[in-house]
């Protein structure tokens, strides 16, 4: 049995930096990022809700009192049945020498770069491929609406939508924030997702309708009385047509 990416959560209090570090991730082709949260608390949520074969960490949380917080944190995975393995963050080299005595999987400083972030996740991967084959797949979305995380299961989800360098995924519970790119999600989500802008993923059963007008195509999507509307980009009309019909019956391609 080949094995599959590893799972991970990353626990990054910085929005900028915690982004870059998934993006990083994903485009290692090793790693899927389960969950990516600000602070320890829900971290502990996440892996309450979501497995996970390795954690990054930040060493030092905004809004906690000690300089080492990550590290508190940590600590308290001794007290899980399937604690991930630990990955430290820092801008800092000198928590270095606690934290391989906690014994984490490694140490990557701050700013991250490519090529240190790639070598850690296929470290990662070697050592932990027996388990990463029996992984569960990936089926939920972590998503946050202010301090509080949302858990949603695939079939709630309508699409993905990138906006001034964010990304947002419309469900029929509402618009929530992620962390991960439109390309990362294509990548952990596979062909449940269908690129139908450069700043939109759609799931196709969720597509209500088809409407062309004056040369513009745009989809609606969700329920009747909270439909969310698509553009969709000149270049995918046919290919988006195309699919949408593959996936259903009554009417043939034309």
């Amino acid at each position: 049995m080949s094995a599959g990416p590893l799972r991970a959560l990353v626990l990054e209090d910085e929005w900028s930096a915690r982004g870059y570090l998934v993006e990083l991730l994903h485009e290692s082709g090793l790693v899927t990022v389960v969950a990516a949260v600000a602070s320890a608390s829900q971290a502990s949520e996440a892996l309450d809700q979501e497995f996970a074969h390795v954690a990054f960490v930040d060493v030092n949380l905004a809004g906690s009192p000690h300089d080492d917080s990550g590290i508190r944190w940590v600590r308290s995975l001794t007290a899980r049945a399937r604690a991930p393995r630990v990955v430290l963050t820092t801008a800092s080299e000198r928590h270095a020498i606690e934290a391989f005595a906690l014994g984490v999987e490694d140490y990557l400083l701050k700013p991250f770069t490519t090529e240190r972030v790639t070598q850690c996740a296929q470290r990662l991967s070697l050592a932990l491929s027996p388990s990463i084959a029996v992984a569960p797949a990936v089926r939920r979305i972590a998503a946050r609406a202010g301090s509080r995380l949302v858990f949603l299961h695939l079939d709630e989800v309508w699409a993905f939508e990138a906006s001034s360098r964010l990304t947002f995924v419309h469900t029929r519970r509402g618009k929530f924030d992620v962390d991960l790119s439109l390309t990362a999600l294509e990548a952990s989500l596979g062909n449940t997702l269908l690129r139908v802008h450069r700043n939109w993923l759609v799931r196709i059963e969720s597509v209500a309708s088809l409407e062309r007008n004056s040369g513009e195509t745009v989809l609606q999507l969700g329920d009747l009385d909270a439909l969310v509307h698509v553009p969709v980009a000149r270049d995918r009309t046919t290919v988006v047509r195309d699919a949408l019909l593959d996936a259903s019956v009554g009417l043939r391609k034309t």
